[in-house]
């Protein structure tokens, strides 16, 4: 779908207060100063995006973990903690307004070894089958959906069928795990993505599993989806970039390029949801037993579970929260966000920052429309405009890493949108796995989207703030849709 770039600028304020989706910047993954000190619960990053397979329409979404995980680290190896409780969270109706969570799906994770009398802690030999002999180091994970009623007691349902064990696949050692890499050869670098799932690696393929109510599941490593030159970001706001005054170009320099994650991935059709009429949000937290955050005990199961990890949008709480609060956005939910963290986004001091340094014009004052998308803290998502395009190889067509700003556009069944119930085809209108949401985000941030009679849009479709411009392996376009995991015997850093 066409949309002249007037119509585009002058919807971008209604799409943002219906949506309320974005982040002004992008996610180094260390948001606050206590949850740097536990990666496992570290949530580096949240996806939220409309798929559809086999006719089937489903919400996807994930949340990784683990920041940094270099890739063939040994003898021990990154994993999901048996001792935290990750959960990925969605709110309908008017529990959305509220910043409540309607349903919430939980993972607890389980480690068993194979043999304990090695030095060999992960592998024994080459894996040709996940959880075969040669896998020393078995996970194992329960879901379970949790329908919330706020006036009575909620509704837990476990959700793999009975006798299915869910298990995670082998990191990607190399040599150990061959059938991850180009030519299932350990030495070379990870396979790029695919279109279709009969294409993935054995591993990949064996760990998709459908459960109850139509859900499907993955749990495993993965390459770290995020991109970005966010050393420049946090050295001074140093992006070379035309849109900030600079003429030079940067060489690109992705700071989380060459790295691993952990992740989650989960497809919720949309029937389970209510229908696909209606937006919703999504956001993610991770909890430990109060036993282990107050080390006074090491059963796990002793005392309930404590959150100490929560994350939306990327960045509003590392680039908007004050230091004196940002610990506090970890413990707390999307429902005390209006009276706790408001006056962040409505003053920002990003926005003073990058006047300062760069001489922008940036508004500082009143940003209703900064507190339109972060308050409360949820990606939303429009599940009535049919799949998003997604990032691959080759891309689908219509995607833009720009989003709006690059034309890429859904067809809302619910909303005015731009006109003709056009709206964003990817952030602020859910986050799919490509959107560079610094580029979008450092246009939203030097615009002032308050006034739909009255937008000042400071970029437009070719804007650049950090010269990286694509992740550094390509995505998938099917479950799991995050790229393989970089190979331990072959990778790079920018």
């Amino acid at each position: 779908m066409q949309i002249k770039q007037h119509k585009i600028r002058h919807g971008i304020l209604a799409v943002t207060l219906l949506l309320a989706g974005g982040p002004l910047l992008a996610s180094s993954h260390m948001d606050a100063p206590l949850i740097t000190l536990d990666d496992a619960a570290n949530t580096t990053d949240v996806y939220a995006f409309v798929t559809e397979d086999n006719g089937v329409e489903y919400l996807t979404t994930a949340l990784s973990v683990y920041p940094f995980e270099e890739p063939g680290i040994g003898p021990n190896k990154y994993n999901f903690d048996d001792d935290v409780l990750y959960e990925i969270h969605v709110a309908t109706g008017s529990d959305l307004q509220k910043g409540r969570s309607t349903f919430s799906y939980q993972f607890e994770f389980d480690t068993q070894f194979k043999n304990r009398d090695t030095i060999l802690q992960s592998y024994l030999g080459v894996i040709n089958d996940v959880d075969d002999a040669a896998q020393n180091l078995t996970q194992t994970y329960k879901v379970r959906r949790v329908t919330h009623r706020h006036d009575s007691k909620s509704k837990k349902t476990r959700l793999q069928y009975a006798g299915q064990v869910l298990k995670v696949p082998p990191n990607n050692q190399g040599v150990a795990t061959p059938l991850y890499n180009i030519d299932n050869n350990g030495e070379n670098p990870a396979r790029p993505g695919v279109s279709n799932e009969a294409d993935l690696d054995v591993y990949t393929r064996q760990t998709i599993y459908d459960l109850k109510g139509g859900h499907r599941v993955f749990a495993g490593q993965r390459d770290d989806g995020f991109y970005a030159d966010i050393q420049g970001v946090f050295d001074l706001l140093q992006l070379e970039s035309p849109l900030l005054g600079l003429d030079s170009p940067n060489k690109p320099f992705d700071s989380q390029g060459g790295f691993n994650v952990h992740t989650i991935v989960l497809q919720i059709p949309l029937k389970q949801l209510g229908g696909s009429d209606q937006i919703v949000g999504v956001y993610a937290t991770t909890s430990r037993r109060l036993a282990r955050v107050l080390k006074t005990q090491r059963d796990k199961n002793l005392g309930p579970w404590v959150q100490v990890g929560r994350q939306g949008n990327p960045l509003f709480n590392e680039g908007f929260v004050a230091i004196a609060d940002k610990d506090r956005y970890s413990r707390t939910s999307p429902a005390q966000d209006a009276r706790l963290f408001s006056q962040y986004a409505l003053r920002p001091e990003l926005a003073a920052l990058l006047n300062a340094i760069h001489g922008t014009a940036a508004l500082t004052e009143d940003r209703t429309d900064i507190a339109g998308i972060f308050i409360p803290d949820m990606i939303k998502v429009d599940l009535s405009t049919g799949p998003a395009a997604l990032a691959g190889d080759p891309d689908d067509p219509g995607f833009n890493r720009l989003s709006v700003f690059g034309g890429d556009l859904l067809v809302s069944r619910i909303q005015e949108g731009f006109g003709d119930g056009a709206i964003p085809g990817g952030w602020p209108n859910g986050r799919r796995f490509g959107d560079d949401v610094l580029d979008i985000a450092v246009c939203a941030a030097l615009s002032d989207l308050r006034d739909p009679a009255n937008l000042s849009i400071a970029c437009d479709g070719t804007v650049d703030v950090d010269a990286v411009t694509a992740n550094d392996i390509t995505y998938n376009k099917v479950m799991p849709y995050a790229a393989t995991p970089l190979n331990g015997r072959s990778h790079g850093h920018h």
